[in-house]
């Protein structure tokens, strides 16, 4: 499922304010639930150093600071060392994760403030990519997260292309209740890379026009089709198939699609889609196919050896230009794309040059996901779990503070276990009071076992 906002479980701290009575489990399962959120936003993003030496790093936790940024001044954005180091205290608004960004702090626009952990940096950052939400404000509707004005309960998805958050209510469609997806693109990046309609048949996920945006107030009936065999989902509404363009019908092929400047009639019947890809008809017409390399399919220019056979050739081994062929509706809604969609997206050199060319080419990389980057956080997390403090404290040890530290650390286990198994065989809450209690006891019965030894003088 794509990355949002909210938090629909109610945490602890919020029971205990209702008097709620919660289990050790409960306890057990918020704060794990807590630390894979914090590895969902921090991931591999270094708390101890500044990230600026890194350059424009692919992917990190960024945050903006309306103390030293307030909003009608220039827009900055900091790494996450410099949130704790250089900005503590400060009012700051967490921008989840943004790529091929480079640490602002500490530069002209920050007046004076010195980065404390990195000194030496250019004035500006002339690559770095700012929108509003670095003063707070998310969406078509430019409000803030959290909304004190807007108690309408809805969740915030991230645009994988320009990386605002949207309400779910303001995106056109929303998947069906029972799909699963990875990644969304709203509407204005859809139109802007119109290419990607030719892929949602195939690699989006079914939308219901559940909602639409904001300067739109019509809701259509959907029809899945046979996207998902045996289930139709139903809306308001419903509209005869010749209706407007504001129709939704759901990544199924409606009208013949127009990107680029031009429009592709349909096939007869549905070829496969084999190899990997040459873009355009424009260039693959003046191109002739090369040698296989790694399973792609490279155009070159035409030379006096081309025939018909090999634009044909070079034309039916293109992907894009084959999904082209077929009928696609272009609608002013947002996608939303399966897992593992853009491994299926086209990758010959024309694809990678219209791609480029858009600034889009992040999306021929699935490193670049979100999920790459909380998978390389968690497993630098397994990696620092394998370095056992306890083992790291005794090789600095001699042998008898070896043992003695061994026997203390056995005997707080074997203690607090058994302490705690009595809270959860009753389904007791443990509250701060009765750790308090339990280790004033361990100190207690510490200082007893010691007064008791009887000391020898040789």
């Amino acid at each position: 499922m794509a990355v949002n906002k909210d938090s629909l479980k109610p945490s602890c701290e919020d029971s205990y304010s209702d008097n709620t009575v919660l289990s050790l489990v409960d306890v057990l399962e918020e704060n794990e639930q807590l630390e894979s959120d914090a590895c969902a936003v921090l991931g591999a993003s270094d708390p101890e150093r500044c990230s600026y030496p890194e350059g424009y790093v692919k992917r990190q936790a960024l945050y903006s600071c309306s103390t030293c940024n307030p909003r009608g001044g220039e827009a900055a954005g900091v790494c996450l060392a410099c949130s704790y180091k250089c900005h503590e205290g400060h009012d700051l608004f967490e921008l989840y994760t943004k790529r091929n960004f480079r640490c602002d702090c500490g530069n002209s626009k920050f007046n004076g403030l010195e980065c404390k952990l990195f000194k030496e940096k250019e004035e500006v950052n002339a690559t770095n990519k700012y929108n509003h939400n670095f003063f707070g404000l998310y969406c078509t509707c430019e409000r803030p997260y959290p909304d004190p004005e807007d108690d309408t309960p809805d969740e915030m998805i991230q645009c994988v292309v320009c990386e605002d958050w949207f309400h779910g209510r303001h995106l056109g469609a929303l998947p069906a209740d029972s799909a699963d997806f990875q990644e969304m693109v709203c509407q204005e990046c859809m139109e802007r890379c119109s290419f990607l309609w030719a892929y949602t048949a195939q690699l989006a996920v079914p939308t219901v026009t559940k909602v639409t945006p904001l300067e739109d107030s019509l809701t259509e009936d959907v029809d899945v089709g046979d996207n998902e065999p045996g289930k139709n989902i139903k809306q308001e509404n419903s509209a005869s198939p010749g209706q407007s363009s504001h129709e939704t019908k759901s990544a199924v092929p409606i009208t013949s699609i127009k990107t680029d400047g031009t429009t592709f009639k349909e096939k007869e019947g549905n070829s496969d889609i084999k190899g990997e890809p040459c873009t355009s008809t424009t260039s693959c017409l003046q191109s002739q196919p090369q040698t296989l390399v790694n399973g792609d399919v490279n155009c070159v220019k035409k030379d006096d050896t081309a025939t018909n056979s090999d634009v044909q050739d070079c034309l039916s081994s293109c992907k894009l230009h084959e999904l082209k062929a077929q009928t696609v509706a272009l609608e002013k809604t947002a996608t939303y794309w399966y897992q593992s969609w853009r491994s299926k997206l086209c990758t010959c050199q024309d694809c990678k040059k219209m791609c480029a060319d858009l600034g889009v080419s992040f999306l021929l990389d699935e490193t670049d996901t979100v999920q790459a980057y909380e998978h390389r956080g968690k497993t630098n997390e397994e990696e620092e779990g394998r370095r056992d403090p306890l083992m790291a404290a005794l090789s600095n040890m001699n042998r008898v503070q070896q043992v003695e530290l061994i026997y203390e650390y056995n005997d707080l286990k074997s203690e607090l276990k058994d302490y705690l198994k009595q809270f959860a065989d009753e389904g007791k809450v443990v509250t701060s009071e009765d750790i308090q209690h339990f280790f004033e006891g361990l100190r207690s019965r510490k200082r007893r076992r010691l007064d008791g030894m009887q000391y020898y003088c040789s």
